[in-house]
């Protein structure tokens, strides 16, 4: 898996009862979906991808917490990625 998990030209989706964002895939990536917890309050919306530790966002709507944690996760993905480089991972 690369850093970045969307292309630009096809976008997230967001649905299922707790919340998922699924790429589209292109030839050299995988599809993947994340699981998405978002809180409301007064101040907007917070959202967190559980499978992500430290990976949130949030919004003073809902649109605006979904568009800012689409591109929180490709960001998360990449520091990770770059994190591990000369790591020896295992699985």
């Amino acid at each position: 898996l690369r850093g970045r998990v969307a292309r630009p030209d096809r976008p997230w989706r967001a649905g299922g009862p707790a919340g998922h964002l699924t790429a589209s895939p292109n030839p050299r990536e995988v599809r993947v979906t994340y699981k998405i917890a978002l809180h409301r309050d007064p101040d907007g919306v917070s959202v967190w991808v559980p499978g992500l530790p430290g990976c949130w966002s949030q919004g003073a709507t809902e649109a605006e917490a979904l568009a800012a944690i689409r591109e929180a996760i490709p960001e998360y993905l990449a520091a990770r990625d770059e994190l591990l480089r000369g790591a020896e991972v295992r699985e």
